[in-house]
């Protein structure tokens, strides 16, 4: 069954229909954030209730009993500058309440509700293209922060924060593979980020497209419950046939991004006090170098990237 809401704020109303009973609070506040700009973490819904108390983000909407198009007013406010961008984070950050991977897997990755959630982003999801997809190329896709730039630190600029060898290192993906941003935040932000960091505009390389929070589901694991992940599911939904299984590969410094495509997987270690360890981190350098090693293969999917210092070294010494 499906669920249509009215979300009031702002003096406007925006209305939601593309909602199931099987989705979450947070599935709902993910929509509500592609149409305001407001962050899920920054929205207060008043009258979302069960039993009483204010509904959870892993409440299934269906339990919510809502009435079809009932109106809920929200509370909460969009970022309004770029120093949010570079000042530090509210201390629960998500590097440091991440878990591994590898036993919750297999519950999640081929359920039906979850295949169902990334079958609807593949429709509704607009993506803006930058720079079109290249015939032949394999496809990376970088998270942002903790993986590009270290966003917890403050700085004066953008430039600060940015983890060493970035350029360099995309100029050197950028020969065998079509390079896309992730981030799960808002795109004004992975705008204003990439932008700050010469990322967009740079002459050596191009962006094919940026994915935000947006693009995201959110899934239930048996161990900690309703979580959001990256399914790469959305980019091979949408350019199947320039990416797929066989020559994709994600860095996140964030395990449970790739609940859905392990295999694609790559946990980057995430970059933390610019200051302190911008002379001494060399992940980038090094990581440049196993992609163009892999970029020889016509499949990833034999690859074990958990391994892929042990398997450049091996390469290295052939």
């Amino acid at each position: 069954m499906s669920v249509s809401v009215i979300i009031k704020w702002g003096g406007q109303e925006y209305t939601i229909s593309t909602l199931s009973e099987e989705d979450t609070v947070l599935d709902l506040k993910q929509s509500i954030k592609s149409l305001t700009g407001v962050l899920p973490e920054r929205q207060k819904l008043l009258g979302l209730k069960i039993k009483g108390k204010p509904a959870e983000d892993d409440i299934k909407l269906g339990t919510l009993k809502l009435k079809p198009n009932t109106k809920i007013m929200m509370m909460g406010s969009r970022e309004e500058s770029l120093e949010e961008v570079l000042a530090p984070p509210p201390e629960n950050d998500d590097v440091i309440n991440d878990f591994d991977i590898e036993e919750e897997v297999i519950e999640v990755e081929n359920r039906e509700e979850n295949l169902a959630k990334i079958a609807r982003r593949v429709k509704e999801y607009k993506v803006e293209e930058l720079n079109p997809p290249r015939e032949g190329k394999r496809l990376l896709v970088l998270d942002v922060d903790y993986t590009l730039f270290d966003h917890k630190s403050c700085a004066e600029t953008g430039q600060e924060l940015m983890r060493p060898f970035l350029h360099e290192f995309l100029t050197t993906a950028y020969e065998d593979y079509d390079i896309v941003i992730w981030s799960a935040t808002s795109m004004k932000w992975i705008d204003a980020k990439m932008k700050e960091l010469g990322v967009t505009d740079n002459p050596n390389y191009k962006i094919t497209f940026m994915l935000d929070s947006a693009a995201m589901i959110t899934v239930h694991t048996p161990k900690r419950g309703v979580v959001e992940v990256k399914p790469l599911g959305v980019i091979w939904g949408k350019y199947g046939e320039f990416y797929n299984k066989k020559n994709t590969i994600m860095f996140d410094d964030i395990g449970r991004n790739f609940l859905m495509n392990p295999q694609n997987g790559l946990k980057i270690r995430p970059f933390m006090k610019a200051h302190l360890n911008r002379e001494k981190d060399k992940e980038l350098f090094k990581l440049a170098q196993y992609l163009k090693e892999i970029a020889k293969l016509d499949d990833f999917s034999g690859l074990n990237h958990k391994h892929w210092e042990r398997y450049l070294s091996k390469k290295q010494n052939q």
